[in-house]
């Protein structure tokens, strides 16, 4: 098969998919007349798909495509194919369900873990009153006011963008629109609309904290989601031709690779001391806030980064009821009912049950692989690579289990 045209059905199958599960096609910024095209078929049957995403990952070696866009299609079409399978009522377990997504096998995280992550906020939050008490205590006045929501996004998304578009570079027509929004299952939410615009949505019902919100913004936008938006589609896209890039579909491994590289965003661009970073934002706006408390207590809290996945098992592997699942979120991660409910709300959700792990699991291996990187390769060389290659979670782990040994090696020679 033409490799223009096995990339062409690749991006068919998300769309004839995307009829079927609503918000499964997160943007397409391709063809539009292929986008009407499918919308005036008849709806295929999801067993049909299924046979189209096998038939054309049958055909993948003998086409003329890169290695890279040969791994990267592939690993696509299994998660594609997995969705059609899920569709034509096949059963299968959670976990098996999230690999084919998503490249990645997983399984609980460590209680032990979690109770040493705990000592470390008693350590850092101390006074009277339990750690609960207290953590929540330090949320509430951390809240940023509804009515100062907005003005808050757009400060901390200007001073982001400033530091983004310095180092790396962005179209100049680039624009980022905010709204806020209320009833999601979500806390943010980028739509990308093409040529270099995103509408980003921020859930108002969750009570933003100003030690929270330059994470989201970072997350959403710069150097998050609108930002590789921006460069794949002006990069791999228009410059290379890579059309399956266009085309952005929810439960695929690029979905785990966004995440991962947007949750890290804030770490990439601004790094240790954010916190004061942040403060100092807020204070022009007369607003108060602990940047380095802040920094500290998030720091102690990333040890929890597991327990939501965790959560994921409970309700789909293993049949727990929802207030099981919810009294797991409140006693490890010592947040309220109503926001351990949001939660539960997001893992049942039919779309988005799998989701949970990209941002887990796309965490732990993004970070591995920055941390892995050779010595004198900067950490915004290497995070760029984040925004313009078409790189899936297997190739990550490669690289990070080669980066390992060769440390390892090198360590060894070098104390002998």
């Amino acid at each position: 098969m033409d490799a223009n045209e096995l990339v062409r059905g690749y991006l068919v199958l998300g769309l004839r998919l995307g009829r079927l599960v609503s918000g499964f096609v997160d943007s397409f910024t391709g063809d539009p007349a292929l986008s009407r095209s499918v919308d005036n078929e008849p709806r295929l049957h999801p067993r049909a798909l299924g046979n189209h995403a096998r038939q054309l990952r049958g055909e993948l070696p003998g086409s003329d495509l890169d290695d890279q866009r040969k791994q990267f299609l592939d690993a696509h079409l299994l998660a594609l194919e997995c969705t059609a399978r899920k569709l034509d009522g096949e059963r299968m377990t959670f976990v098996d369900e999230v690999e084919r997504y998503f490249q990645v096998r997983v399984k609980p995280g460590d209680q032990d873990a979690y109770a040493l992550a705990h000592r470390h906020l008693d350590t850092v939050l101390e006074g009277p009153g339990t750690l609960a008490d207290r953590l929540t205590a330090f949320r509430a006045a951390d809240e940023v006011p509804a009515r100062r929501l907005q003005g808050a996004v757009h400060a901390l998304s200007s001073a982001l963008r400033d530091r983004v578009r310095g180092r790396y570079a962005l179209p100049e027509q680039e624009i980022v629109e905010y709204r806020i929004v209320t009833n999601k299952p979500w806390s943010g939410f980028n739509h990308y609309l093409g040529d270099y615009r995103s509408r980003v949505s921020i859930n108002a019902d969750l009570g933003h904290r100003m030690a929270n919100l330059p994470h989201l913004v970072a997350h959403e936008s710069y150097p998050g989601h609108h930002t590789e938006h921006c460069r794949k589609e002006a990069g791999l896209v228009a410059k290379r031709g890579h059309a399956e890039q266009s085309i952005f579909l929810i439960n695929t491994p690029q979905c785990l690779m966004a995440e991962g590289m947007a949750d890290l965003g804030l770490h990439a661009v601004v790094g240790p001391g954010w916190g004061l970073w942040t403060e100092r934002i807020f204070r022009d706006l007369g607003l108060r806030m602990d940047g380095e408390l802040s920094e500290q207590v998030e720091a102690a809290a990333s040890g929890l980064l597991t327990v939501r996945q965790d959560a994921a098992l409970l309700l789909h592997d293993r049949g727990a009821d929802q207030d099981d699942v919810v009294a797991y979120l409140r006693r490890w991660l010592l947040v309220p009912e109503r926001r351990a409910r949001q939660m539960v709300r997001f893992l049942a959700d039919p779309l988005w049950r799998a989701y949970t792990t990209t941002y887990v699991e796309g965490v732990r291996l993004v970070r591995a692989w920055l941390d892995v990187r050779a010595p004198g390769e900067p950490l915004d060389s290497r995070y760029l690579r984040l925004l313009d290659e078409p790189l899936v979670p297997r190739s990550l782990e490669t690289q990070v289990r080669d980066g390992l040994s060769w440390l390892a090696r090198n360590t060894h020679e070098n104390t002998t």
